[in-house]
């Protein structure tokens, strides 16, 4: 399973209807004190990443790594990732095999071998996209509770940076029974302090799994969204 399907899954499941939003627990209103406090600072963001995908059926796990960014604009959100699969040996490709780009609720996904680019448009629910794609990223407890039941299953530090850092694991099941054939849950390891996720977790109901670990995190720098760039000649559109 690589990282094409799991980001159509998101965009597919974006667009199902969500619930009303419930008031948090006592035990998280800490924690969504800070996001929410964070959340104000924040302008945008930019990571290393490994990711881990697990197929059952299969029994078989594809590594990958690669770099991101988040936007958060007055204008809206843009989104960048580059993706490289790694060999047997942990070593990744020169050149990434995918390129995901999004903007403007269109969400592009280039796949270089292929030469082909896959195009999702958001239309009326660009909102509830951005939220996906943006989870763990500068949102707010009110972008969480709007679409989620929200479990705190404790602290825990993990490092960037070579630093330890303290984080909360929260634990994330749609509110939309539809959304949960495609994701199961969704756990987050959140940085609530800087509003930012260190690890993520996907399970689906089938029992596959994709594990994301973010490092080197910078906040509110100079972008730099060349290596996100999509080439718009020489390649196959594919709308969906």
């Amino acid at each position: 399973m690589n990282c094409r399907p799991a980001l159509a899954a998101l965009c597919l499941a974006a667009l199902l209807p969500t619930a009303h939003a419930q008031a948090p627990s006592p035990q998280l209103a800490q924690v969504f004190a800070q996001m929410d406090a964070a959340s104000k600072r924040f302008q945008n963001a930019t990571a290393d990443v490994e990711r881990d995908t697990y197929e059952r059926v299969v029994r078989d796990t594809t590594k990958q790594k690669g770099t991101m960014y988040i936007d958060r604009t007055r204008s809206g959100m843009e989104f960048g990732a580059t993706v490289a699969d790694l060999d047997p040996s942990g070593k990744a490709a020169a050149a990434p095999a995918r390129i995901v780009s999004y903007a403007a609720g269109t969400l592009r996904m280039y796949t270089p071998n292929e030469k082909q680019v896959d195009v999702f448009k958001s239309g009326a629910n660009q909102g509830k996209l951005e939220g996906y794609f943006a989870l763990g990223f500068g949102g707010t407890s009110h972008d969480l509770l709007q679409s989620w039941n929200v479990t705190d299953a404790g602290p825990e530090t993990l490092t960037d940076n070579g630093g330890a850092v303290k984080t909360e694991k929260l634990v994330l099941v749609s509110k939309d029974p539809s959304v949960q054939n495609t994701f199961k849950q969704i756990t987050l390891w959140l940085d609530p302090s800087r509003d930012v996720s260190l690890k993520q977790v996907f399970d689906t109901p089938s029992g596959d799994r994709q594990t994301a670990i973010y490092s080197n995190i910078k906040l509110n720098g100079k972008l730099n969204t060349t290596p996100y760039k999509i080439p718009g000649k020489g390649v196959t559109v594919v709308a969906h």
